[in-house]
């Protein structure tokens, strides 16, 4: 897939939905299978959100599709947490735990500058 070059939120969020798909089937492979879908839908919908934003047809509609993959990038972060204090699986988290935290970062100050400038 290609992306505009200065696309940055574009890019970290294909990437960071590659990952989730790699620990979905970590988790599957350790027999883990309930949370691991929780993780898995909410993981890749945010770049999906993304996507969507980026032929938004309105400014309001860019803010709302990014609102959408804010909230779903913090709720990919709680069930990373689940996942660290649960130790459900065997997986070290905190690099998944630092990249959606980069991501939830970017999106809250693309939408709060987006929302400036409505």
């Amino acid at each position: 897939m290609s992306f505009k070059e200065d696309n940055l939120i574009q890019y970290k969020t294909f990437e960071f939905a590659l990952s989730i798909i790699k620990f979905y089937t970590i988790c599957k492979s350790q027999n883990e299978y309930i949370l691991s879908k929780q993780i898995l839908r909410c993981g890749t919908s945010i770049g999906a959100n993304v996507e969507e934003a980026i032929v938004a047809q309105s400014k309001k509609d860019f803010i709302s599709k990014l609102s959408i993959a804010n909230k779903e990038a913090r709720e990919t972060k709680y069930w990373l947490k689940l996942y660290q204090s649960s130790n459900l699986i065997q997986i070290e988290v905190d690099s998944y735990l630092k990249e959606i935290e980069s991501i939830i970062n970017i999106l809250t100050k693309i939408i709060k500058t987006s929302s400036e400038n409505l």
